[in-house]
């Protein structure tokens, strides 16, 4: 590996560990601060990576945050901060909901129907943020926390009894979908099963890496995120790019609910996840947007979230691990740019020094010819 490439690593790992390493420290005051043991919470939740039942839900959990986090990041690689991932999502998720419920075909068309109508809600959702953004020049951020807002009004009209909601008990329901768009787990034996939908998300992930990086579209994407002006003297329309970008980050959203929607619940209720569109935020930035560093940013957040219930039965706030999420995204945004002012310095040293190189070089050269 030549020089410059191990220092491109370097700098792309340097940050994501300094985060980490500041957030434990951080966390660990916060415990001590408190009169708790600073690492006692921290072996109790290390300790629930042993159990396979563990393992089956930071897994399925993980599927869900790492389709949620390539719709931010795609949104990140053309500057655009797409905050309503979150609407995108629910919405996406029920409206698969209320189809499978409604329509039922054989499963080789009802599962790609199911999808489809996942991805179109999730990005007829965020086009609107696009468009507007585009004509008005209205901010995505303003727009999408807006349309998160309007989305969960939409929800709530939806599971109106006499529109497509199914009361249970006092639980408001899609209704059950029909077995045809369930999609079977892997098995997995006394630990459960892990969603079927988890290959979708890994086959997004090799998508999302592919497009960016061997394709036209995904060049001119982020030579836009870079610098509009530039793109824009190459013969790239910027307001295209961002509008493209908003469409594509809203369906992948849509289908950030769809792993646990056909792969246990089959129905969209009150009990649904919710948040995750924003936990893709910080995952997105603790990964670099990177389809692989996303990845582990993912399995780390689900680590937290389900390894953190054991602490209750120890005296310990399961809470703990909502703090450390918050400190992790924090110290992102303060050890990338630590991490980007360094590469700066280091890369003018280099540049420096090789200027100096040649000047002296240069002046032997003159020497030399001088003397002849």
């Amino acid at each position: 590996m030549k020089k410059f490439d191990k220092e491109r690593v370097l700098l792309a790992v340097a940050g994501p560990v300094i985060a980490l390493a500041v957030a434990f420290v951080l966390s660990a005051i916060v415990l001590l601060a408190s009169g708790k043991s600073p690492i006692e919470p921290f072996a109790l939740m290390f300790e629930q990576l042993g159990f396979s039942d563990i393992q089956v839900l930071i897994i399925n959990q993980a599927s869900m945050y790492y389709i949620a986090a390539l719709a931010v990041a795609i949104g990140f690689r053309m500057n655009l901060f797409n905050i309503g991932v979150d609407g995108q999502y629910q919405l996406g998720a029920m409206m698969a909901a209320v189809v499978g419920a409604h329509v039922n075909m054989p499963a080789a068309l009802q599962v790609p129907l199911l999808l489809l109508t996942a991805v179109l809600t999730g990005a007829f959702w965020s086009g609107i943020a696009g468009v507007l953004k585009v004509t008005r020049g209205v901010s995505e951020v303003v727009a999408t926390i807006m349309l998160n807002a309007i989305a969960t009004s939409v929800i709530a009209y939806l599971w109106l009894p006499n529109v497509f909601g199914v009361k249970v008990g006092n639980n408001n329901t899609t209704g059950e979908m029909y077995e045809s768009g369930w999609i079977p787990g892997i098995p997995m034996g006394d630990a459960g099963e892990i969603y079927g939908l988890v290959l979708l998300a890994a086959l997004l992930g090799i998508g999302y890496w592919i497009v960016l990086n061997r394709t036209r579209f995904g060049f001119d994407l982020r030579a836009s995120g870079a610098s509009q002006t530039a793109a824009a003297a190459s013969g790239v329309d910027p307001g295209r790019m961002v509008l493209s970008a908003m469409l594509i980050s809203g369906g992948i959203a849509g289908l950030a609910g769809l792993p646990i929607l056909l792969g246990d619940t089959h129905t969209y209720s009150l009990n649904f996840p919710t948040g995750i569109g924003f936990l893709g935020i910080g995952i997105a930035l603790l990964g670099r947007n990177s389809p692989v560093g996303i990845v582990f940013a993912a399995l780390l957040w689900a680590w937290l979230d389900k390894a953190s219930p054991e602490l209750d039965f120890h005296g310990y706030d399961k809470e703990i691990a909502v703090i450390m999420q918050g400190l992790i995204v924090l110290s992102v945004v303060v050890s990338y740019e630590a991490v980007r002012e360094w590469g700066l310095r280091r890369q003018q040293r280099r540049v420096g020094a090789e200027l100096a190189a040649g000047h002296v070089l240069g002046a032997q050269n003159t020497k030399e010819v001088a003397g002849r």
